[in-house]
């Protein structure tokens, strides 16, 4: 079995790599029946030399490989026919922009792997970059506030080498008596809890959060049961509302009522109640002011967040009585982060830590007859052309029909 890393070709220019030299040669060691070439690369965060020096062949040209190991999609022009792919395809959740590139992947007898699709048995994801999200995202939260507020003005964490210098920027600043709001108990929401714990920032309780005023920052960690809740008024059930999350509405409002600076770091399901509305933004006391919407979805749970930002243009303002984007820092604005590639800003941690899950949980899967099922689980084509049935859902949209 011969697996390739892959050179990342989408635009903009995507730094990371599933595997750092160091992680790709213990994978070498561990499977020694396993041959792992490297695709050139003058982007890559680790250069083509560093794979070099640990004995990895280094070429342009991987078509004899059997596994092609990525990142981010891959240009249907560069797919090579009848191979295994590992990459985020973003088409599970039927994107328009990329229905063609799964029609290919389809015309090519690909056996397409996605990195979303690789799960566990319970359906929760084992692999990711959610924990890098949610610490720059956090981080550039508090960039978007100094630099705001005229309090403290942090770099831009593409300037720094690594986390380690990331966390020795924020010990330099001090952050006002605000109150702080993070949803999510996934990857991406650690990630950012991580950044608030080390700027030593108090984790309270919603009870103390929602009834009272604090001389210091604080900060709560809200899962869905807090911000959601069922029509009816009985108890809710965050995994029935997983399933079907009809039968609630939003219970937002009252956070936002008691916070500055809001984090979004949940995962948002489809027919799920929206955290805060345009009508909502408008209410004489809602409080955010600032929000770092690490989840991204675009005109939906989150109403500030009307557009993506760019890491090279990360904040934008929207006023809530006009419903329209000014200025960042423009008066009565709230504040927004939406950069929608984060990790891209930390490529050499989050690769490394991306490697560190792929190892553990995926390349073992070829080499154990796939005994907990992780390839035949994220597997969503065949070489035949055919989506497998797991992702058969995904027929209409291959066939345009949606």
């Amino acid at each position: 079995m011969k697996f390739a890393i892959i050179k990342e070709r989408k635009n903009p220019p995507d730094r990371r790599v599933v595997f750092s030299p160091e992680k790709l040669a213990e994978a070498r060691a561990q499977f020694p029946n396993a041959e792992f070439i490297v695709e050139s690369s003058d982007i890559r965060i680790f250069p083509d030399a560093a794979y070099s020096d640990f004995g990895f062949k280094v070429t342009d040209d991987v078509s004899d490989a059997d596994v092609m190991i990525g990142v981010k999609e891959v240009p249907i022009d560069h797919l090579i026919p009848n191979k295994k792919y590992f990459y985020f395809s973003h088409t599970i959740k039927k994107q328009p922009y990329n229905r063609k590139l799964l029609q290919a992947m389809l015309d090519k007898g690909i056996e397409m792997y996605d990195h979303e699709t690789i799960i566990k048995r319970s359906g929760a994801r084992l692999i990711g970059f959610g924990r890098y999200a949610g610490l720059v995202g956090a981080y550039n939260g508090f960039r978007a506030l100094g630099l705001r507020d005229g309090l403290f003005n942090l770099p831009k964490v593409e300037s720094l080498p690594d986390l380690d210098a990331v966390k020795a920027e924020l010990d330099k600043i001090t952050i006002p008596n605000i109150k702080i709001l993070l949803t999510g108990t996934g990857k991406v929401a650690y990630g950012a809890k991580e950044i608030l714990d080390h700027l030593g920032i108090k984790q309270i309780s919603d009870a103390l959060y929602l009834t009272s005023e604090f001389t210091e920052p604080v900060y709560c960690m809200a899962d869905v049961m807090e911000y959601a809740k069922r029509k009816d008024g009985k108890v809710g059930d965050k995994y029935a509302f997983y399933k079907d999350p009809s039968g609630y509405e939003s219970n937002f409002m009252p956070y936002a009522k008691q916070t500055d600076y809001f984090i979004a770091g949940h995962f948002y399901g489809d027919g799920a109640p929206y955290l805060f509305t345009r009508e909502d933004a408008k209410h004489p006391d809602f409080r955010i002011n600032l929000v770092a919407d690490v989840s991204c979805d675009i005109d939906g749970p989150v109403a500030s967040t009307i557009r993506p930002s760019t890491i090279t243009d990360p904040f934008y303002g929207y006023n809530p009585q006009t419903e329209a984007e000014v200025a960042f820092d423009a008066k009565d604005a709230i504040t927004v982060m939406a950069v929608d590639n984060l990790p891209c800003e930390l490529p050499k941690d989050a690769s490394e830590g991306f490697g560190d899950a792929f190892l553990e949980h995926v390349i073992p899967a070829f080499f154990n007859d796939d005994k907990d099922g992780i390839l035949q689980r994220a597997k969503m084509t065949t070489s035949d052309g055919k989506l497998t049935k797991r992702y058969n859902y995904l027929q209409d949209y291959v066939d345009g029909k949606e």
